[in-house]
């Protein structure tokens, strides 16, 4: 079953697909998801109420990533470089488990801002 979220973050809907994993599951189960938009270099990310384990954890990512970060617990979109990055890899602040990506243009991502609203729920055409 394909399971598709929309995240609306300020003035940006972008959708995403989720994987097949425990995190994913657990992300899925707990959604709607709402927030505040935190920034760190080109990554959002937004606390979560999840507590849930490392999962074959990720120290690189790769652009429209979507990753759980146990430290905070947080909801990440990677979508370029990081203040951990070397260079143009996307580097995490530590490993987190990737549970998803996002479909198409990671673009607009850039236009959400630092406090915004953010909105993670099921898309209307997902099982």
């Amino acid at each position: 079953m394909e399971r598709t979220i929309r995240i609306r973050a300020g003035p940006v809907e972008v959708t995403a697909r989720l994987n097949d994993t425990g995190t994913a599951d657990a992300i899925w189960s707990a959604l709607p998801i709402r927030g505040s938009v935190n920034l760190w270099g080109e990554e959002i990310y937004f606390p979560v109420s999840l507590r849930l384990p490392l999962e074959d954890a990720s120290e690189l990512v790769e652009t429209g990533d979507l990753g759980y970060w146990p430290q905070g617990p947080a909801f990440c979109i990677f979508f370029g470089p990081t203040p951990a990055s070397r260079g143009q890899e996307i580097r995490p602040a530590s490993p987190v488990n990737l549970f998803g990506r996002v479909a198409g243009d990671t673009a607009p991502l850039r236009g959400v801002r630092q406090g915004d609203n953010v909105v993670v729920e099921r898309d209307s055409h997902s099982g």
